[in-house]
Formats: structure tokens, C-alpha cells, sequence
């Protein structure tokens, strides 16, 4: 038997959408600016879900790597913007470990906190730092299921040396949440793992 050789890839668009790779975002909320911008152009173009993610060198400001959600585009269910964000950090570094030994702090920036699948994969992916805009319950308010998530959910990543910054321009990073669901955007995992 053969099976379908299985790709994640971003958005055409996204290349012409990000400015040149030198450019800097010195602070937190210059890289969560980008990365919503990046959650809105992807609902605009009706490319994926109101996900967006990025890796960021911390000691240079520079990307490394963006994330759109593609889910539904893609068909896959972990398509999400943070795990095309470090798939294509570690294809761009060439490493599976973005923390490994003498390399710059990374940081992932997301428009809207990890998902439980999401929150394992940034725990494995060596990452430094995580920065999130939108809450888990802004979210869940408009009918997207975040999976089973501990009330303490950044505790486990403080406890393995990966600082959390969370609130990062949040009603920016929710207002692309609700204008996705306000404008019929397939809420793909509303069944909340019902049959």
C-alpha cells in the first residue's frame, strides 16, 4: 500500500506579505503586531483560520519563521499556525531543537494562546520564550475548542525555563477571532471531541 506524502506548507501569499528578512521588531508587541497581521491576512484571503504564529531571534529581533493556520486549507488537523511556525523555524535552521547548546534564545510569538496540542508541541520545540495575544476563552467564545488545558496552563513551560508573556495586544488579537466567526469562518473543531 502507498501512502499520500503529507506537507505542511504556509499560504503563498505569505512571502509577499513580510517585509525583508533584516528587519527588526525590537519589543514584544512589534512581533505580536506582525503576528496578527498575519492571523488577519490569512482570514482576509480566506486562506485558514485566525491563527497566526512566528519564531523569533530574541537577541536580534529578526523572524525566523512565520505560521498561518491551515487546517481546513490543508485538510490536517494539526496545521495549526504554532506547528507550521516551528516546522518551518527548524527547516530554516536545520535543527529539530531550537534551544540546542550556543544557539540564540528563540521566542514563538501567537496570536491567540496554545491549544493543548499546540502547548506539547512548543514544550519539545526548544523555544525560549512564548508570547500569546488572545486568551484561551476568546477563543472558546467563538466556538473554536482549545482541548483539555489546565487552569495554570503557562506553569509547565515557566517550570522548564520558557518565560510566558500573555495579553500581548489581546483585544487586537480577539477582534480577528471575531471577525473570522462573524463572517462564516468554518469553526473546525466545534464538536469538542464528540463523536
Amino acid at each position: 500500500m502507498r501512502y499520500p506524502m503529507t506537507t505542511l506548507r504556509l499560504p503563498e501569499w505569505v512571502d509577499g506579505f513580510l517585509p525583508d528578512a533584516e528587519t527588526p521588531y525590537p519589543s514584544v508587541e512589534d512581533r505580536m503586531r506582525l503576528v496578527v497581521g498575519l492571523a488577519r491576512e490569512n482570514v482576509e484571503r480566506g486562506t485558514g483560520g485566525p491563527f497566526g504564529a512566528a519564531v523569533f531571534d530574541l537577541r536580534s529581533g529578526r523572524l525566523v519563521a512565520p505560521g498561518v493556520n491551515a487546517v481546513v486549507a490543508l485538510g490536517l488537523s494539526v496545521a495549526h499556525a504554532e506547528v507550521l511556525a516551528i516546522s518551518t523555524a527548524q527547516g530554516v535552521l536545520g535543527r529539530f531543537d531550537l534551544g540546542g547548546e550556543g544557539e540564540p534564545p528563540l521566542e514563538l510569538v501567537t496570536s491567540t494562546e496554545p491549544c493543548a496540542m499546540c502547548s506539547g508541541a512548543i514544550l519539545w520545540s526548544g523555544v525560549r520564550s512564548l508570547a500569546s495575544g488572545a486568551r484561551d476563552e476568546d477563543a472558546r467564545a467563538v466556538g473554536f475548542d482549545e482541548g483539555p488545558k489546565a487552569h495554570r496552563w503557562e506553569l509547565p513551560f515557566e517550570e522548564r525555563g520558557i518565560t510566558v508573556a500573555r495579553d500581548v495586544l489581546r483585544e487586537e488579537a480577539a477582534g480577528v477571532l471575531r471577525r473570522y466567526a462573524e463572517g462564516g469562518g468554518e469553526i473546525y473543531n466545534a464538536r469538542r471531541g464528540a463523536p
